[in-house]
């Protein structure tokens, strides 16, 4: 089957609403839920897509269906994320709005749940609700029957299972709205801000509720995230952690998700946060803000604290007091307080002192870790471990003791610090006094333990305590008597340590190889080592694993063991020797002063050129690192355009598929629609052929087979069938109705009489019981009437007496109520009055300023239409003026011309004038009627070129050549007509027209004599003088006398038409040239 149509999301919507409005609201979020999840959803806009989604996503909240919504989400992210991406957030926050509310409101209910059912005992219940909610166990375990089972017959108190009937459900749904959005937003530039956003909403949701499984889960989940992030670094929308407003939004994620972690006391996720910190920073280009860096540091003081590693501790509190005071130097030279700590004045200087100095003391010299000897503290493990430390402490080598109390010196640390703190660094550092060490600390201890944050510093302090007090006594003592020992350790009461802590203390410290102590209980003696071969670190203090010393300069001494003694023999033999050799040969001393002259002498002379070897690698070395630098700039730039030109490659890529999807969705839509349209077509003729037409089955028929010809023909199969059946039916229905019948009434005559007797019975009967029975009613209904009056007319008084006063009371409210209301309805009135005189004024001025607009723009637009209607009238005038002037020079140029053909034709009537004047033509055999001889110069005449426009009836040259051609041509022309009036009218029609050209050999001479040609004639019609006149020319093809010589000539014959047409040769013998015969005729006319 084809999927369902795809519909509007405007009516998908109005079908979810309607669906709401009769109480079914699952049936809505279907609806919607197979909308938004369609992937012809894409086809939409957002502006349609949006209210559907924050619907469905309402209707998702109520209903419990995080799944679906997220199903939905994600389509929708598919879909707008190209186009607008603040809908999905806008889209996201309600979500998480929507899922907020109902934990509110579900803990409002579960406190007036527990409210009604306690009383006032609510009340003492209600503050411990966040404690109750952070009882409940993981959100993500499902129910079992033994958990049920179990929770029935718990003894948790009445609102522990309050909130895990009504409130648990709901943080666990917000919980996975949480999880739902990040997933959604995750790796992707465009959603990072909402992303970092809904990490920080996350993590406050899990400090109010303390939920700390879901805090790992969270940190996990954004762990995961980073790292696929750096994996799928090339996609599209990809984030970039080497752009800076990216990574500071991820450490700030970062510093919040340790500031939560420290909070909640989950200590290793902590851990993990601060080495996601380290790797953000080592990220970054440019350093961190100082109170970023603070609020690091004193994060990690706390953790290592909690660990009870105190030699990082101490490191990281010393890292946090530098800190400190490099803001306070910033801060005093005019820095940001943006950008530095503010707990930064003298007094929180003093306090961070005092910490790091006693942070520093409470470094234990003999190792507490559980290990099984001093070698295992030292292997590649220790080693890792603490080169991950010192990164994250940003320090170059890991930190000793020795190393933080030469630091400290070096520092104001011991003048900032508190007296006390002060007094115990020296005691137990400086001063040597085994027997009363303890007694000068137990004050300094009391004080401490009065400190809060102060007092987890005495346990460790006390470990040191005890280790100097037993490496003080191994200098002046061999053998120590056990009760000596515990009366000299001892503490404030509230620290005391017992005999048993103490040998505890001291077989740890034998263990670990800081000290070397034998216990002999049956004497109750401790006997300090003493053998010059022992190999036990007590002989070398501070030189072991385990311990945190650097060197031996830390412990107080008073004098060399015999182990030292025997160890240092050798060295101390050569100093005495060679201090002898001094003494008894002064040969040895001049030698030595000879050998450290002439070494003088060679670094002397050396110098120079050590120093330029010296220069010269430093320049090379110069070299290379600018060398180095340049080459890197290089590779980073290359790499940066080949990124660039990736991404430009992927986007174009991308753009190109997203282009050709939309291509293909648009045709497959088109192409679904048709098919939809033609679907629904034949499913509403097949419903229609249902309806009409009973007994037609259409369940074995595949509609997308059909077309209207084949429904059209069921239709009428079935209608025949239906058409006969029915009759068959009705013939046989109406024979057997027609025997029926017949046979009824046969039998019906004969019960007649009977029946009617006994009808008539019991009629009579029935009538008869039916009026005795209301006579009886009605005599009875009479009496409890009149006994009824009686009894209730006595009441009669009292009730018009309690009706009046009701009455009147109530007549009194209503007048004292109207008024009120008449008064309300005035005051109303009137102020409805003030609002609609003040709307029609604000009407009125926004009416004037509107015709002022339309005014102004109306005055605008008629400047603007008179200006181009001036600028129009100019460029007319100007288009005038050049068409004027363009018709006059043609005007002009139309007259030259038909003076020009005036004066031909002057001048050709004035030689056929001369020609007719000549003497008369002699008489030839077979000459041409006069008619043709006249009218074949006309029809040969060559055409003439119109140069004047044409005025009455005169034809051009093309109109004539047409006529002509059809055999139309009319006898007279226009050109007859004009000829002069002295001339005959039957000469001028048979005498040629010649226009201006002479031939060459007439261009000169005149025959006979030296002649100028002969010119036309004058402007007033005058004759040219005889002696210019043209001499008449002989017929065509002949030879005449010449007039100069009178010989005879041959003669040339020529085609009997030319002959005929040629007219009689003149007196003259005029040479003639060939074809002369009339008027000029191109070759396509000489037929």
């Amino acid at each position: 089957m084809p999927p369902p149509p795809h519909t509007r999301p405007e009516n998908v919507l109005k079908r979810a609403e309607e669906l709401i409005g009769v109480e079914q609201p699952q049936a809505a979020f279907s609806v919607l839920h197979e909308h938004v999840t369609s992937k012809r959803t894409r086809n939409s806009t957002i502006a349609q897509l949006e209210p559907v989604m924050k619907l469905f996503v309402k209707l998702g909240v109520d209903q419990k269906k995080g799944k679906a919504v997220k199903d939905g989400l994600y389509n929708y992210k598919n879909t707008s994320q190209n186009t607008n991406v603040a809908t999905i957030e806008l889209v996201s926050r309600y979500f998480i709005e929507l899922a907020e509310e109902k934990v509110k409101a579900a803990q409002e209910k579960a406190d007036q749940t527990e409210a009604a059912a306690a009383g006032e005992g609510a009340q003492g219940e209600g503050e411990n609700a966040s404690t109750s909610l952070a009882n409940i166990g993981d959100l993500e375990a499902t129910e079992t029957p033994e958990s049920i089972l179990l929770s029935t017959i718990s003894g948790e108190q009445s609102r522990d299972r309050t909130d895990r009937a009504i409130v648990t459900p709901w943080l666990k749904f917000l919980w996975e709205t949480y999880r739902t959005v990040l997933d959604i937003f995750k790796n992707n530039a465009r959603l990072e801000v909402m992303y970092q956003t809904t990490a920080h909403q996350a993590f406050n949701f899990c400090l109010k509720y303390a939920r700390k499984t879901e805090f790992r889960r969270l940190c996990e989940l954004l762990r995961n995230h980073l790292q696929n992030a750096a994996k799928y670094s090339q996609q599209v929308h990809a984030i970039n952690l080497s752009e800076p407003e990216t990574l500071q939004r991820h450490l700030d994620t970062r510093f919040m998700q340790l500031n939560v972690a420290v909070e909640l006391e989950l200590w290793q996720e902590a851990f993990k946060s601060v080495e996601d910190i380290h790797t953000l920073l080592s990220l970054s280009k440019r350093s961190a803000k100082n109170v970023m860096m603070a609020n690091y540091f004193e994060k990690l003081t706390r953790i290592f604290l909690v660990s009870e590693n105190y030699l990082f501790h101490a490191a990281a509190y010393s890292r946090y007091y530098n800190l400190l005071s490099q803001s306070a130097r910033a801060l005093a030279s005019g820095g940001s307080k943006k950008d530095n700590p503010t707990n930064v004045s003298d007094a929180d200087l003093s306090k961070a002192a005092s910490f790091v100095l006693l942070s520093a003391l409470s470094i234990p010299v003999i190792s507490t870790s559980r290990s099984r000897g001093a070698l295992i503290d030292t292997d590649a493990v220790r080693s890792n471990k603490n080169t991950r430390l010192t990164n994250l402490l940003a320090m170059n080598t890991p930190p000793t003791r020795a190393i933080l109390f030469k630091d400290m010196l070096s520092k104001d640390i011991l003048q900032r610090a508190r007296p006390e703190i002060r007094n115990l660094y020296n005691i137990l550092e400086t001063d040597f006094h085994p027997k009363s060490i303890c007694a000068k600390v137990s004050p300094i201890l009391s004080q401490l333990g009065a400190d809060e944050e102060m007092r987890k510093y005495v346990a460790p302090l006390q470990q040191v305590i005890l280790t100097r007090l037993f490496q003080q006594l191994s200098q002046v003592y061999t053998d120590v008597n056990i009760d000596e020992v515990l009366s000299l350790a001892k503490f404030p009461d509230p620290f005391q340590i017992d005999a048993v802590g103490i040998e505890k203390f001291i077989m740890n410290g034998c263990k670990k190889g800081d000290l070397s102590i034998r216990v002999d209980h049956s004497t109750g003696v401790l006997t300090f080592d003493s053998d010059v071969f022992s190999s036990a670190k007590a002989m070398q203090p501070g030189a072991g694993g385990g311990s945190a010393e650097a060197d031996s300069g830390s412990v107080q001494r008073l004098q060399s063991t015999p182990a030292e003694i025997v160890r240092s023999q050798l060295t101390r033999l050569s100093k005495a020797l060679y201090q002898a050799v001094q003494y008894v040969d002064p040969a040895f001393n001049k030698e030595r002063l000879e050998a450290k002259l002439a070494s003088l002498k060679r670094a002397e002379a050396g110098f120079e050129k050590e120093h330029q070897e010296l220069l010269a690698r430093r320049e090379a070395i110069q070299k290379r690192k600018e060398t180095f630098a340049s080459a890197e700039a290089a590779r980073k730039r290359d790499e940066d355009q080949k990124r660039k030109t990736r991404q430009q490659e992927l986007q174009a890529a991308e753009s190109q598929r997203l282009a050709q999807e939309t291509k293909d969705r648009e045709e497959r839509r088109i192409m679904a629609e048709r098919k939809r349209v033609q679907r629904e077509e034949v499913e509403k003729q097949l419903k229609e052929l249902q309806q009409g037409v009973k007994g037609v089955d259409i369940s074995n028929l595949d509609i997308d087979e059909l077309d209207s010809s084949r429904i059209r023909m069921l239709k009428l199969q079935a209608l025949e069938k239906e058409k006969n059946e029915m009759g068959d039916k009705l013939r046989v229905t109406s024979k057997r109705l027609d025997h029926l019948e017949r046979a009824y009434r046969k039998e019906e005559i004969k019960h007649l009489p009977e029946d009617y007797e006994a009808q008539r019975k019991e009629d009579y009967t029935a009538w008869e019981t039916a009026k005795n029975e209301t006579m009886k009613s009605a005599e009875e209904k009479h009496k409890e009437d009149v006994s009824l009056k009686h009894r209730l007319s006595r009441l009669v008084t009292p009730y018009e007496t309690f009706r009046k006063d009701i009455t009147e009371q109530r007549h009194a409210d209503f007048e004292k109520r109207r008024k009120a209301a008449e008064r309300e309805l005035n005051a109303q009135m009137d102020k409805r009055r003030k609002e609609v005189r003040d709307a029609r004024e604000a009407e009125r001025r926004r009416a004037e300023e509107e015709e002022r607009r339309i005014a102004e723009e109306e005055e605008a637009r008629i400047r603007e239409e008179e200006e181009a209607e001036r600028v129009a009238e100019e460029k007319r005038a100007k288009d005038a003026e050049a068409k004027a002037e363009a018709e006059k020079r043609r005007e002009e140029r139309m007259e030259a011309a038909r003076k020009q053909r005036e004066r031909e034709e002057e001048a050709e009537k004035n030689r056929l004038a001369r020609k007719q004047g000549a003497s008369a033509p002699a008489a030839r055999p077979f000459e041409r009627a006069p008619e043709r001889a006249a009218a074949e110069p006309e029809a040969r005449g060559p055409p003439k070129i119109a140069l004047a426009p044409r005025t009455g009836d005169k034809l051009t040259w093309r109109e004539r050549e047409a006529l002509k051609a059809k055999g139309e041509l009319p006898e007279s022309t226009p050109a007859a007509a004009a000829a002069p009036a002295a001339e005959p009218a039957a000469e001028d029609s048979a005498a040629p027209k010649r226009s201006g050209y002479l031939p060459p050999a007439l261009r000169g001479k005149a025959p006979g004599a030296d002649a100028a040609p002969p010119r036309e004639e004058s402007r007033d019609g005058a004759k040219p003088t005889e002696r210019w006149a043209p001499r008449p020319r002989p017929g065509q093809g002949e030879r005449t006398e010449s007039p100069a010589t009178g010989a005879d000539r041959w003669q040339r014959s020529a085609p009997r038409e030319e002959r005929k047409e040629s007219p009689a040769p003149a007196a003259g013998g005029a040479y003639k040239p060939p074809g002369a015969g009339g008027a000029y005729r191109p070759p396509q006319g000489r037929q």
